[in-house]
């Protein structure tokens, strides 16, 4: 199988990554950070990583031009990249880093969505898995952009599953509370309570490759890390 992840250089997008890779999938990704690298020397091809950030729409269009030249459309997408809020008051957060997160959260995965689900549509197959959150579907004081950014993602999922032909499937996956960059920065020090990606990866992996057409438009969460 095919599998395009955003944002695959560390936290979940990463360890989906590696147990992609582990268990015979060919990935396909992209990461803003400079780790795209060295996931390039140690996941050769038909492994394909790629330095991008998702809200440069026209980076992304080169993006899939070259991937979808070199390996099809994908048969499982997850849009993974997004960005945390610094915890505050929403008026106390910055319009800069407010509007940066939506252009992550929101406007990225849409641009992703834009530039590979035609392929897909055209073959008449194919998963696509935004990632949401608890915070998708509830709210916390001084996460409100980050809340904001996750109920949108269960709108524009739910709405794209009702676009989509039979035999398709978009859905909104809430991965549960997991070790990682963005729980630490919401959390500090009690981000240490939860389990790390790497095994979160080990169930969460497996159960993205069981959704399918069934799954289409339903708001999914990872067994076992969601509660």
């Amino acid at each position: 199988m095919t599998i395009l992840i955003t944002g695959v250089t560390k936290g979940l997008g990463r360890a989906l990554a590696e147990w992609y890779i582990a268990n015979g999938h060919t990935v396909i990704g992209c990461g803003r950070s400079a780790e795209v690298l060295n996931m390039r020397f140690a996941f050769p091809a038909p492994h394909d990583f790629t330095a991008l950030d998702v809200m440069e729409e026209n980076k992304v269009a080169l993006w899939s031009e070259h991937v979808l030249a070199r390996h099809g459309a994908p048969d499982l997408l997850i849009n993974n990249a997004a960005l945390m809020n610094t915890p505050a008051p929403l008026w106390k957060i910055s319009a800069r880093e407010f509007n940066q997160l939506i252009d992550v959260n929101i406007k990225g995965v849409a641009n992703v969505i834009r530039h590979f689900v035609p392929a897909m549509v055209a073959r008449g197959s194919g998963v696509i898995v935004n990632l949401s959150s608890g915070w998708g579907r509830s709210t916390s004081a001084e996460f409100a952009p980050y809340c904001a950014s996750k109920f949108a993602i269960e709108g524009l999922t739910k709405a794209l599953a009702q676009e989509l032909p039979v035999g398709m499937a978009a859905v909104p996956l809430n991965p549960g509370g997991i070790n990682t960059d963005m729980l630490r920065q919401a959390w500090g020090d009690g981000a240490a309570s939860y389990p790390k990606a790497e095994t979160w990866a080990k169930e969460a992996a497996p159960f993205i490759l069981s959704l399918g057409a069934g799954d289409n438009g339903r708001s999914a969460s990872v067994p076992a890390f969601a509660g």
